[in-house]
């Protein structure tokens, strides 16, 4: 396998290489848009993802996983959906991307996920979304940002949640040390966003087709440095601030995992499942398959999570959509 300075030697201007976004796009079957927007924390930068030739379904809303963004294989994720009638809404988390923000600092996550949120309800509250179903959608770290914003918001706002190998449950392996954070916590903050801590190399651990890994690691927007003293310690915490809250989950939701994750538990879907207040929950265990299911597997097993979202999230349009 290349290391990751190999793999980064090459990049290219896309994911897909070289044809111009418009053609790529529409080789796809989905009109793709870019732009920034304001909101009380930072500019933050979206896309919409809409089906070329049907009539939208629902909309979808999606939060990427820590150290990445909405610009590069992310898209695949939303390409889909969008391909299977949906229109689908993402933005750079705060400290990502192209999104304002120290890079990859997470020292506020309520707030970071109110960000994302106050764009994603703008564009759910607006004509011709605001009478259709809409889901939240969360990737990994972005699973635990996700869940954030489905407290903030009103109850009824979302039709259902999605989730992709969230973060809600720490890995032993990745917990922060508490010696080292009562050490910069010495500091009264000083230290917060310093890329301090310890480096696991999650990449590596992420992705199971080879080739799909030298595609990841060429963003040139990717996060490569250590994690940030503030970013560890509030991971840590929004992760027992969830466990202790599962209760409060009514909506209906999916929540996908590979058993052989090996950035994030697969406690955290099946603690969600059994301890969520909601009665329409499904809960796929996926063998063998590593963290990202969708960019990081080969071919033949995305399609089998991809199927089962798309069965799932069908069905909850024609079971709670309007009649």
């Amino acid at each position: 396998m290349a290391t990751e300075g190999e793999v980064k030697a090459e990049t290219p201007a896309n994911f897909w290489g070289d044809m111009p976004e418009d053609e790529y796009y529409a080789s796809e079957g989905v009109v793709n848009t870019k732009s920034y927007f304001d909101t009380p924390n930072g500019k933050i930068f979206t896309q919409s993802f809409l089906p070329l030739d049907q009539t939208v379904k629902a909309s979808v809303y999606m939060t990427h996983g820590y150290g990445s963004d909405t610009g590069w294989l992310f898209q695949k994720i939303c390409i889909n959906f969008a391909t299977w009638g949906y229109a689908v809404f993402a933005a750079d988390l705060l400290g990502h991307g192209r999104s304002d923000g120290i890079r990859c600092y997470l020292g506020d996550m309520e707030k970071i996920a109110a960000t994302s949120l106050h764009f994603f309800t703008h564009v759910r509250k607006s004509e011709p979304y605001k009478d259709l179903p809409a889901f939240l959608f969360g990737e990994s770290m972005g699973g635990a940002t996700t869940m954030l914003m489905y407290f903030q918001s009103e109850p009824t706002t979302w039709t259902g949640l999605i989730f992709s190998a969230p973060l809600f449950v720490m890995p032993e392996n990745m917990k922060p040390s508490k010696v080292w954070l009562f050490m910069y916590g010495l500091l009264f903050g000083f230290a917060d966003t310093w890329a301090s801590m310890p480096d696991n190399k999650m990449v590596g651990k992420a992705i199971k087709d080879p080739e799909k890994l030298k595609i990841i690691a060429s963003n040139p927007r990717r996060y490569t440095g250590k994690p940030r003293v503030g970013t560890m310690r509030e991971l840590a915490r929004v992760c027992q601030y969830i466990q202790d809250n599962f209760s409060k989950v009514t909506a209906p939701f999916l929540t996908v995992h590979g058993t052989a994750d090996g950035v994030t538990c697969p406690t955290s879907s099946q603690l969600l499942y059994e301890k969520a207040s909601s009665e329409d929950k499904t809960l796929k265990l996926y063998e063998g398959m590593y963290h990202s299911l969708i960019q990081g597997e080969p071919d033949e097993n995305a399609n089998i999570v991809l199927g089962d979202m798309r069965e799932w999230i069908d069905e909850r349009v024609k079971r709670y959509g309007p009649k």
